[in-house]
């Protein structure tokens, strides 16, 4: 597939495959379907909205976008997300009842946190301390392990300076996730959108260097969480797109965007 083919891979809607764009209107790329639109491919990005959405039971489709093989530049999927990342909704039920899209993982969470009522405290101490934890995934956490990973398994050049940086800061993260956690179920307490950010970051632990019994709270937390039946639904279906190959092809795509890329210009 080619930057700007809107053709696609297919998607779940209550076990039904659907294909990604349909549905699709012209105008800001909203569906014509009252349910929510998950933009989505199996990263840790993706995982942490499927796992909202099943958390709160509810109703949605899937729409995959193959990042490894250029459809986030479907003229359609960049209507929903300039940025050209996943994930992405559209939820049919937006604000005063429109049709409504939004980008960024971490936004999304927000959004749908205050739409349902679940998963962010509605007093202010107690949302404020999610809110932080939540920014900490986005800011910290997420781009570091990202870098982690891009360095130690996918760069075409072994860089020891990059992959030491990484991964020293991937266990300063770890060990400031470890004490947060220490006297405390999930890391706020109750179970929150903080926790479902960072989650499915902290999964492929092995891939990132860390020695996962040098954080006990951290492993329990993981066990945890990975044994919650709404998770389980969630990576199951993520099995459904198929593998997310790492080929060739997928790191053109992903690893040599450009500014011209981004404004469509190639």
């Amino acid at each position: 597939m080619t930057r700007g083919d809107s053709r696609s891979l297919t998607g779940v809607r209550d076990g039904v495959w659907i294909p990604a764009f349909a549905g699709m209107t012209g105008g800001g790329g909203e569906y014509n379907s009252p349910m929510i639109t998950l933009h989505y491919w199996p990263t840790p990005n993706g995982h942490k909205v499927a796992i909202f959405l099943e958390e709160a039971g509810l109703p949605y489709r899937v729409a995959p976008v193959n990042i490894g093989r250029g459809e986030q530049f479907a003229p359609e999927f960049l209507a929903v997300s300039p940025n050209n990342r996943i994930p992405a909704i559209t939820d049919g039920e937006g604000p005063g009842g429109a049709p409504f899209s939004l980008f960024e993982s971490g936004a999304i969470l927000f959004y749908l946190a205050e739409k349902t009522g679940r998963f962010l405290p509605q007093t202010p101490r107690e949302k404020h301390e999610t809110m932080q934890w939540l920014m900490w995934q986005m800011g910290g956490l997420g781009p570091m392990l990202g870098q982690n990973h891009h360095f130690g398994q996918y760069a075409p050049e072994k860089i020891p300076y990059a992959i030491a940086r990484y991964e020293k800061e991937t266990m300063r993260l770890y060990s400031v996730l470890e004490k947060q956690l220490r006297g405390r179920e999930y890391i706020c307490g109750e179970y929150t959108i903080a926790d479902i950010a960072c989650y499915p970051w902290t999964v492929p632990h092995e891939k990132q260097g860390i020695v996962i019994s040098d954080y006990p709270e951290v492993a329990r937390w993981i066990k945890t969480i990975a044994e919650r039946p709404a998770v389980v639904r969630a990576y199951e279906k993520a099995k459904l797109c198929g593998e997310a190959k790492m080929d060739d092809e997928a790191k053109k795509v992903l690893f040599g965007q450009t500014g011209e890329i981004a404004r469509g210009e190639k």
